[in-house]
């Protein structure tokens, strides 16, 4: 039996504007897009990919499933993130070695510090 991770789902109320940002910030390419749905991956042949689908609830708590990013230079990387939009925020995560963000709609993600093993 063969298992191929494709995509995440995000409930977005604009699907486009979200994945839009999120295509933006992390480089990668649009490979679907309607008003209902937009998908990102980071090449079109690449997987797995993140499709921004419409949901017409608000956001109203922490989010249950969020994505953690670990880069080079995580200072820099999360003031590039600010710089585009996102926005610092607390969930209780207390002093840690990764900053918790989010995106424009409030979807929750984490830059993460260096790897130390």
């Amino acid at each position: 039996m063969s298992l191929e991770w494709e995509q995440v789902i995000v409930h977005a109320a604009d699907p486009v504007a979200l994945g839009q940002w999120w295509a933006d910030a992390l480089g990668w390419v649009v490979v679907q897009s309607s008003d209902d749905e937009f998908e990102i991956r980071p090449a079109p042949d690449r997987m797995p990919g993140i499709d921004f689908v419409r949901i017409d609830e608000p956001k109203t708590a922490k989010s249950r499933m969020h994505l953690d990013f670990r880069p080079d230079d995580q200072a820099a990387e999360v003031a590039r993130f600010v710089a585009h939009g996102a926005r610092h925020v607390d969930i209780g995560q207390g002093n840690q070695t990764w900053v918790v963000l989010a995106d424009p709609e409030g979807n929750e993600f984490c830059i993460l510090g260096q790897r130390t093993a």
